[in-house]
């Protein structure tokens, strides 16, 4: 399987020797197994394994240009390195039962490479700064690739608003109808919702790019580093300037997750609305049956399961956010086992997401929206009373008179089971003597959207504004 694999079992080659932890000179008493089981990280943080190797990488590289390593240590150890990392490409490398986690796997199957000048790798650095080193890359790889899928789902987006910028839809408030819209100007509102998810994945990227190697334990170290050479090597913008505030930090994971969980939401309420709009009751869409279930009971059931996952996933991302949250409330500085619990929530954010935006996007793009279903109902419910009011208005009428008269137009129909597109204007004149022949035209969808030509509104020029900012 390789590295980069989501919650790989591991499997251990087993050892009939005690084991030597690389903390073991303190101790007399051998690692109780149970122990070692309970706090070992490396079923889950194995994921960093390409991370901790590039990090080594460069770290090597520092230790040479400051003398700390000679150029042929350096070499041997780079070396070494390589064929450690060809091993966990192939899914070759031997896990040990004794492995606490990702580093101290490669640093003892570095050493079992080339000896004890594997041991020089860990000069000047802790694992502490090294496991934030793994994080930040991780975490900085991983929203590039969201960003890419949720760039594709927003192109989605916009091509099927451009294929039906001309239907019209009814507008909700509070799950009531409420004022006629165009279709692509709902599913554009979607589009600008993501927006906002990648431009908040795009500046929390900026303050994952920090290199965190060089901090140490948590104060720094003695020897002579060049921890701006590092941040070169390995593309960080800056370099933290606190050690003891880089060493407990978990922000830039905190503010991930919780621009997860926005974007899980936006993800959720669009899920919602196919759900809806694919009932009998509302009846506007039609989902593909290739993204869709059906019952083991009843035979004419098609199931938006989809759009239903997606929207229970949600939680998930919800409860990642509030997991690590809770992890850092009471935390002292600096580094506490506490911080162990970071990785698992932050892996599961990052399947969730890149899991839902890979099977919603080409979803989208099979949808067959029934057009004639749509008019239909946004002919219904009253919705032309605003521009019946807004036409009262600019003849000089008060809004709030002009909002009682419609609305007595409004229950006159209810009784008489009329909608406002079928009324005379005789019928219109039994309330106002301002009802003029004028306000006929007006009564029909096209120009009910029309006229909304207020910056950000559903009008046509408002729409193919936003489809020709959205590239399509």
């Amino acid at each position: 399987m390789g590295w980069g694999q989501p919650h790989v079992p591991v499997q251990y080659v087993s050892m009939k020797s005690k084991s030597t932890k690389a903390w073991a000179g303190r101790f007399t008493a051998v690692a109780d197994p149970r122990m070692e089981a309970f706090t070992s990280s490396l079923a889950f943080d194995r994921r960093l394994a390409r991370y901790d190797i590039q990090g080594s990488v460069a770290h090597c590289k520092m230790l040479v240009k400051q003398k700390l390593l000679s150029r042929a240590e350096g070499q041997k150890i780079l070396t070494g390195l390589k064929n450690v990392e060809r091993e966990l490409e192939r899914d070759r490398f031997p896990f040990l039962a004794s492995d606490e986690d990702i580093h101290m796997a490669i640093e003892r199957r570095l050493t079992q490479k080339i000896g004890a000048l594997g041991g020089k790798l860990h000069t000047a650095r802790s694992r502490n700064d090294q496991v934030l080193l793994d994080v930040r890359l991780f975490v900085r790889d991983e929203i590039a690739a969201i960003g890419k899928l949720l760039s594709r789902l927003q192109k989605r987006l916009a091509r099927v608003a451009k294929r039906h910028r001309a239907v019209v839809l009814p507008g909700y408030t509070h799950l009531q109808r409420a004022q006629p819209v165009l279709l692509a100007h709902h599913l554009l509102a979607y589009h600008e919702m993501f927006s906002r998810d990648a431009e908040r994945l795009q500046q929390c990227g900026e303050r994952v790019n920090v290199l965190p190697l060089g901090a140490g334990a948590l104060a720094g170290t003695t020897l002579p580093i060049d921890r701006a050479y590092v941040a070169r090597l390995l593309g960080f913008a800056q370099v933290s300037e606190n050690s003891l505030d880089t060493v407990a930090d978990r922000d830039f994971v905190v503010e991930f997750l919780s621009s997860g969980a926005i974007l899980g939401m936006h993800l959720s309420r669009l899920s919602e609305e196919l759900v809806l709009w694919s009932s009998s009751e509302f009846g506007f869409i039609d989902l593909p049956e290739a993204f869709s279930t059906g019952s083991s009971m009843m035979p004419q059931k098609k199931n938006p399961d989809v759009p239903e996952i997606i929207r229970g996933k949600t939680g998930r991302l919800y409860g990642n956010l509030f997991a690590l949250l809770t992890v850092l409330k009471g935390l002292p500085l600096t580094y506490n086992r506490d911080l162990q619990e970071d990785k698992e929530p932050l892996f599961d954010t990052v399947d969730t997401l890149k899991g839902i935006l890979t099977v919603l996007e080409p979803m989208l793009g099979q949808l067959r929206f029934r057009t004639e279903r749509l008019t239909e109902a946004a002919l219904g419910g009253f919705m032309l009373a605003t521009d019946v009011a807004d036409y009262l208005v600019e003849k000089k009428m008060p809004f709030r008179q002009a909002h009682s008269i419609v609305g007595a137009v409004v229950q006159w129909c209810v009784v008489e089971g009329k909608e406002l597109h079928q009324l005379t204007l005789q019928d219109w004149q039994q309330f106002s003597p301002l009802f003029e022949a004028d306000l006929l035209p007006r009564l029909s969808l096209e120009a009910a959207v029309e006229r909304r030509q207020s910056y950000g509104g559903t009008a046509q020029k408002n729409v193919e504004r936003q489809l020709r900012s959205a590239g399509v």
